[in-house]
């Protein structure tokens, strides 16, 4: 259940009303490709931010009731205008891809959940807006479960992640833990890095039980959907712990042999789940 990419979306999802599914894959197509602009290719930084700050000039031109000429944005202000949906969040989502083009350590959790406030939390949002339940208590649960399914992406790709010289564990954590890069260069996993995940494990899963109570209160097909996205990325975290925190061989993901179990869990769904 990565956060990576936007496979939390549920992208034409046989759950999702089909009403619903060309708002969402527009959101999709824009989070894809603008999350691909700051990730992919050998671009220079400079270059992927002046791509970035292009994509922020065409919000604004869907903001004044401007044409466009690219197709991502004509078929995004169309969904826009047709499901009144607020600009902010995608504003939000490419700071965040902004972001990790420039900077690649966090110093505490508390600066990792802003990040995760605008790289994870803004699709939440959007989703309940297009479900017309997006009241101030669904909000606050929604970006629970959105921030803990960053987290959740974060640990399990550690090692993915020090390929690409960056590191989301909060340094104040490491150092706590006893915990150094040197632990991520040598693939080192030692009581001192089992006890900093199981920390942050337990951190993630903390946060997603905080939200979960979301997919018990809203109905219908929705409901179902959010309980299969809550109940994939604990399971993450049960994997994560399965594997003795050895994220680095061992990348725990789910498949198609997952979705008969998570099916029959999501019919016996609690916001206790473990």
């Amino acid at each position: 259940m990565p956060v990576d990419h936007y496979e939390n979306f549920p992208v034409a999802s046989f759950l999702l009303p089909a009403r619903l599914r060309e708002p969402v894959e527009a959101i999709y197509a824009f989070a894809r490709s603008a999350d691909d602009i700051a990730d992919e290719g050998d671009a220079a930084p400079a270059e992927r931010l002046a791509q970035l700050d292009d994509y922020r000039r065409a919000l604004h031109t869907i903001e004044q009731g401007e044409p466009t000429d690219d197709p991502i944005f004509t078929r995004l202000a169309a969904n826009i205008a047709a499901h009144d949906l607020p600009l902010q969040p995608f504003r939000d989502l490419l700071d965040a891809f902004s972001q990790d083009v420039v900077k690649t350590r966090y110093a505490d959790y508390t600066e990792l959940l802003d990040y995760c406030r605008r790289s994870a939390n803004p699709v939440g949002r959007l989703l309940l807006r297009l479900y017309r339940a997006d009241s101030e208590a669904h909000l606050a649960m929604s970006d629970a479960i959105c921030s803990s399914l960053q987290l959740i992406n974060f640990w399990q790709d550690v090692a993915i992640d020090w390929q690409k010289s960056r590191i989301y564990l909060p340094a104040d954590d490491m150092r706590r833990h006893g915990v150094t890069d040197t632990h991520l260069a040598e693939q080192r996993v030692d009581d001192a890095w089992r006890a900093l995940m199981r920390f942050q494990v337990d951190r993630a899963r903390a946060l997603m039980h905080r939200g979960a109570p979301l997919a018990q209160a809203l109905p219908g097909r929705i409901g179902w959907e959010l309980r299969l996205i809550v109940l994939g990325g604990l399971r993450i975290l049960q994997r994560i712990e399965a594997v003795g925190y050895d994220v680095f061989r061992h990348r725990p993901t789910l498949g198609k042999r997952d979705a008969a179990g998570l099916a029959l869990a999501a019919l016996n769904f609690s916001a206790n789940t473990r």
